[in-house]
């Protein structure tokens, strides 16, 4: 599991550590209650420092149904904290009358009813910008391994087919290339960043047109793959974007085109995507989101010009910290009625 231990420590780790050691000596009874449902990979890296400072009710340990669980605990869950893995529909929202305030651990907050969550009066925060740079550098790392064919050589050299073959395809370079960026929230912003050092052609599509942007803004992304030979998917997954990124957007990326998505996976048509795969009609895909996860289309594990990951781009021992303090730091200030940070908002407010 993720390690906790850091050589150095800033200070709000530090206050956070003594604020720790004082909630020990309550006992489990004094400490508010909170529902974890998942659970979310954060809380079990560091499930101990949840558990000193909340009362932690952990479904999966009991061995009745969920919504049995959920039944019994309704009269005293007011907190939540979720993983994208959980949908927190409105059959589960309606059996927690108490309910007021969700934490979640992604980004994205498809996987709740905000509507209903509006409804009800019950906030909503998610982790906010904690992850942008870890997915943005993911992100261009998996393009790069995508054009200069490194998993892929990865393997020919392991396999012990460089004295065989001798020569090994080329590959492409990624300075020059006209990269399209759609959705440029915090994670798309840090992609541009990174591709603007790397010397790309940068330009993007939006909900709307970022003023404080210089590059080149396309009002949908059908006009964007025009002028675009990669797409980085960095937008979030709902009514309007679901297979957003279908065959005709494939085909006017081209044979040599790139999609890398590090978004959600049902925002790719995936199995128009599988399909101009086989046949050679888009240049390669780094994935690290798929529609029906855990299961990835077979076909693609065969071909050398898809790179995958596991959903994996918020994953680094430091993004895990600082969602925790994020977290712990939410939890609190609504037990006591403090503003919330990263607070998240129905389309319709």
């Amino acid at each position: 599991m993720f390690s906790t231990n850091y050589p150095s420590r800033n200070l709000s780790a530090i206050n956070m550590e003594k604020q720790d050691s004082s909630q020990k000596e309550k006992t489990a009874d004094d400490l508010p209650n909170v529902l974890v449902l998942g659970p979310p990979s954060v809380f079990k890296a560091y499930e101990r420092q949840f558990s000193d400072k909340f009362h932690c009710l952990k479904p999966w340990e009991s061995a009745i149904p969920l919504h049995q669980f959920l039944s019994t605990h309704a009269g005293s869950v007011q907190a939540m904290f979720c993983s994208v893995s959980c949908p927190i529909t409105t059959d589960i929202l309606q059996k927690l009358p108490e309910l007021r305030f969700i934490a979640t651990s992604s980004v994205g907050v498809d996987h709740i009813d905000l509507h209903e969550c509006k409804r009800l009066g019950v906030k909503v925060a998610n982790a906010g910008s904690v992850f942008s740079e870890d997915v943005a550098d993911m992100a261009v790392g998996l393009l790069i391994d995508v054009l200069r064919r490194v998993s892929a050589a990865n393997s020919f050299v392991k396999a012990g087919l460089w004295h065989q073959k001798k020569d090994y395809p080329l590959a492409h370079k990624l300075g020059g290339k006209r990269v399209g960026v759609v959705g440029v929230g915090n994670i798309g912003l840090e992609v541009t960043k990174r591709l603007k050092a790397l010397g790309c052609i940068i330009s993007y599509t939006s909900r709307t047109k970022k003023l404080d942007l210089t590059f080149p803004f396309f009002p949908n992304v059908l006009q964007l793959s025009t002028n675009c030979e990669i797409l980085i998917i960095c937008c979030a997954l709902n009514d309007q974007t679901h297979h957003m990124i279908d065959k005709n957007i494939m085909l006017n990326l081209g044979k040599q085109g790139v999609i890398v998505n590090v978004a959600r996976g049902a925002i790719v048509n995936e199995k128009e995507l599988v399909e101009c795969l086989v046949k050679g009609e888009i240049g390669g895909v780094g994935l690290d989101v798929f529609e029906n996860e855990p299961d990835v289309p077979h076909e693609l594990l065969k071909l050398d010009k898809v790179v995958m990951t596991p959903h994996h781009a918020v994953m680094t021992q430091e993004s895990f910290r600082g969602l925790f303090e994020v977290v712990v730091r939410n939890l609190d200030a609504f037990f006591v009625n403090k503003p919330l940070r990263f607070e998240v908002y129905s389309r319709d407010d």
